[in-house]
């Protein structure tokens, strides 16, 4: 959770925008054609923060690079991706239209298969914090480990390489999400502009979070049963602002609990239970 005022102001104006827009009759296009000019503007201003202000201390360097550049810069590379798509979509409406989703939905796999081997994408995604100051600190990059050009042409002083990537994490999940909601259309199509509170958190442990996860899969209640367990997880994940890591390998050392499985289940009941009997 982003803990700087000026940058804490800045993400809510994002918000702000975001809710507006979603609450207003737009398209999508025009939509995303909005939020790419202000992110781009953003993008402009909190570069200058930096330049000018600098930062307190380097945990505040580490919070800007990993958490809010990435954020603003991730969600202009996503906003552009659902711009690109929507204005080259050839009809709107029938198998073609859905063949030309699950195209994209395609090609964005692709591109995201390269990056599971990556040291650094597995860090991220289970939410490790043991190497942020080699990833997010400045000038901590050694040539050796980086295996992309674009670093050499970036600004030494406004990048570490890392929260380019981050940054491309989170326009895919955000991608990802709006390609399911295309393909299906139960799922709605402004998630990515829901008006989501920057505070809201999951304060139970992330076992708890992936238990609750599959009973809800399980049990065919969201769609149908029809929505997968990774879209699900992905939701959950993007909701929460957490990173639950490998959800099956969990899921499966659950199964192997001595005693009682389900734990999180169990303690929804009974708390649930002891509130109905206060009201009696």
């Amino acid at each position: 959770m982003v803990r700087s005022a000026i940058f804490k102001e800045i993400l809510s104006e994002i918000d702000t925008r975001e809710q507006e827009l979603s609450l207003g009759d737009t398209s999508l296009i025009q939509q995303s054609g909005i939020m790419i000019a202000l992110l781009q503007g953003v993008l402009v201003r909190i570069k200058e923060q930096v330049r000018t202000a600098g930062f307190a201390d380097a945990m505040q360097e580490i919070e800007f690079f990993k958490e809010v550049k990435p954020l603003v810069l991730g969600k202009l590379i996503y906003y552009n991706n659902v711009y690109r798509i929507e204005t080259t979509c050839p009809v709107r409406g029938g198998k073609l239209y859905r063949k030309y989703f699950e195209g994209q939905l395609k090609l964005l796999k692709q591109n995201n298969a390269s990056q599971l081997d990556m040291d650094f994408y597995r860090y991220y995604r289970s939410g490790r914090t043991d190497k942020d100051a080699d990833y997010f600190l400045r000038e901590q990059v050694h040539y050796t480990t980086v295996l992309d050009s674009f670093y050499f042409e970036m600004d030494s002083q406004y990048s570490t390489y890392y929260d380019h990537l981050v940054a491309r994490f989170i326009a895919q999940d955000h991608t990802y999400i709006y390609l399911l909601s295309r393909i299906d259309p139960e799922t709605p199509v402004n998630f990515g502009l829901l008006d989501i509170p920057e505070d809201l958190q999951w304060t139970g442990t992330k076992n708890a979070l992936i238990e609750l996860i599959y009973a809800l899969y399980i049990s065919g209640v969201l769609s149908h049963g029809k929505i997968g367990i990774r879209k699900l997880s992905l939701i959950f994940q993007s909701l929460f602002k957490i990173s639950l890591g490998d959800i099956h390998h969990a899921f499966h050392r659950m199964k192997d609990r001595s005693g009682k499985r389900t734990l999180f289940i169990d303690q929804l009941r009974d708390s649930l239970e002891d509130y109905m009997d206060k009201d009696l």
